[in-house]
């Protein structure tokens, strides 16, 4: 799927607004789209990933110490920003890699393209899940005495979650998607009814 440079422009400040605006209240009444936008930005910006990405990335970044030093904290020492909070960068770039993969597999609208996109959301949400929560039950001091059966236990807690508000925010996305290339379709096929009559 090829895009022209505006609409990848375009496309990009939408998924940063979107980001910026949803990773503010991480627990607000709209969920944070973090994930979706990297997953998003890997299908749509492919060919733009290596300034889409580290940009997106410092993005994340740059809310979260706003988040966390308007609450009259130290961004360096808070418990989010342990060890592990580095390792949301491979985290998110599975995200981004699994976005990229359907791209380069996407053919139009179809059944098969439906089933790509739950497999590459799924896989690659796991992996995310599994690099972020994983670093942060092992890696973080705020977890006093890690054990496998306690990550289960953080797993089956929080792995759901994430995997909804994600998929959620990934089929909101594709019901545009679709929309759009109907509608472009549609335009289309008026245009080229219109150029033959004349």
């Amino acid at each position: 799927m090829s895009l022209s440079s505006p609409t990848r422009i375009g496309i990009f400040a939408l998924l940063a607004i979107l980001m910026a605006a949803t990773r503010l209240h991480h627990f607000g009444a709209l969920p944070d789209a973090s994930w979706a936008v990297f997953f998003l930005a890997g299908f749509y910006l492919r060919g733009s990933l290596r300034w889409a990405f580290p940009t997106l990335m410092a993005l994340a970044v740059v809310v979260d110490y706003l988040v966390i030093t308007g609450q009259g904290l130290n961004f360096w020492t808070h418990y989010c920003v342990s060890p592990a909070y580095w390792f949301l960068l491979p985290a998110y770039l599975s995200l981004t890699l699994g976005g990229a993969w359907l791209n380069k597999r996407y053919h139009g609208l179809g059944v098969r393209e439906l089933g790509l996109l739950a497999g590459s959301a799924f896989v690659s949400i796991s992996v995310c899940y599994l690099i972020s929560n994983g670093s942060f039950y092992w890696l973080s001091e705020v977890v006093s005495e890690p054990s496998f059966a306690g990550w289960m236990k953080n797993l089956s807690d929080w792995y759901l979650p994430y995997l909804r508000t994600t998929g959620l925010y990934l089929g909101v996305a594709a019901a545009i998607h679709a929309a759009a290339a109907m509608t472009l379709r549609a335009l289309g096929a008026v245009g080229e009814h219109h150029t033959a009559k004349h």
